[in-house]
């Protein structure tokens, strides 16, 4: 699983250091993918076009103001989406506003499923792996994808068992500093 996340992951990491430097084509492209999908995230939750609209441009706008600070820990689109969600929860609140009974089959797509949150840690985690050195990496995976032991991965590779010893215990400790204190139950 963690294979198949680190392209996208990648290329998210990408897309943020595009943005974080100011790169416009980059701000102009990720807008392009997420505007609409967005627009029709928020709808959801305001029934409201216009207002969906403009909660959808206050996440660019703010992202685009806060890009040398951006500090994204899932994918772009998690992080947009979560957005989203927060921008309109704050103008329902801020309004007076709820959200119908009714649509709550429609929420529930997004909030109460657990397996999206699962998803979610997994990219995360995948995302930390893909920040790793690249030699911390690559002992990392062999261990955790390949399943191969210490003695097979320093066979392998030509490096002492001690060694590749120390470079998983390196990449755990980087992995659970990239997660952060959500996710301190898993340690």
């Amino acid at each position: 699983m963690v294979e198949s996340n680190a392209g996208k992951i990648q290329d998210d990491m990408f897309m943020v250091r595009l943005i974080r430097a100011g790169d416009q084509q980059a701000f102009e492209y990720l807008f392009k993918t997420y505007f609409v999908p967005l627009c029709r995230f928020v709808r959801i939750y305001v029934k409201d076009n216009g207002v969906a609209e403009e909660l959808a441009l206050d996440v660019f706008t703010s992202v685009w103001e806060k890009r040398e600070n951006l500090d994204i820990k899932l994918t772009l689109k998690s992080y947009l989406f979560q957005a989203a969600r927060n921008r309109a929860m704050n103008y329902l609140r801020d309004n007076d506003r709820f959200v119908a009974v009714s649509d709550w089959s429609l929420l529930e797509r997004f909030e109460i499923d657990d397996s999206l949150e699962l998803k979610e840690l997994e990219r995360l985690i995948a995302e930390a792996v893909c920040s790793l050195p690249d030699r911390c990496r690559e002992i990392f995976l062999k261990s955790r994808t390949e399943h191969l032991s210490n003695k097979e991965i320093a066979e392998r590779l030509d490096v002492s068992v001690k060694n590749v010893e120390a470079q998983i215990t390196k990449a755990l400790k980087l992995i659970k500093a990239y997660l952060g204190d959500s996710y301190t139950y898993f340690w």
